[in-house]
């Protein structure tokens, strides 16, 4: 069983995984300072307020916290963004890849000729 995990860990999926899981605990941060930092100031002045976190609605003893859910969703719009860019940039770079691919080498279609000479040749 021991060598069973030690194969599953060494995998390069598994691997690739743990560091998607630590880069995107990392930029998680970097999109929260970018959100409180610069994004939801400049959403307070519309609104009057510059912390949208202390935005809150008391109805009797019940408190509605809606500025810490404004947070929430613009963090969740910037991430979700980013990585649709991130996907589509991966998207065309892989297209690029398939043409390339596609595409027969220099040799290739020199051999090619010299091929269709010998044929032409023969007949």
């Amino acid at each position: 069983m021991l060598k069973e995990f030690k194969a599953f860990i060494a995998r390069g999926n598994v691997i690739d995984m743990a560091v998607g899981i630590i880069v995107g605990a990392a930029f998680t941060s970097i999109v929260k300072s970018l959100v409180n930092n610069l994004i939801n100031p400049l959403i307070g002045l519309f609104v009057g307020k510059i912390d949208l976190s202390n935005l809150v609605w008391t109805v009797g003893d019940a408190q509605f916290k809606y500025g810490s859910f404004l947070n929430a969703v613009i963090n969740f719009l910037i991430i979700s963004f980013v990585v649709f860019l991130m996907v589509k940039a991966i998207n065309t770079f892989r297209k690029k890849e398939e043409k390339k691919a596609e595409e027969p080498s220099e040799e290739v279609k020199y051999l090619k000729e010299i091929t269709e000479l010998l044929k032409g040749k023969e007949n």
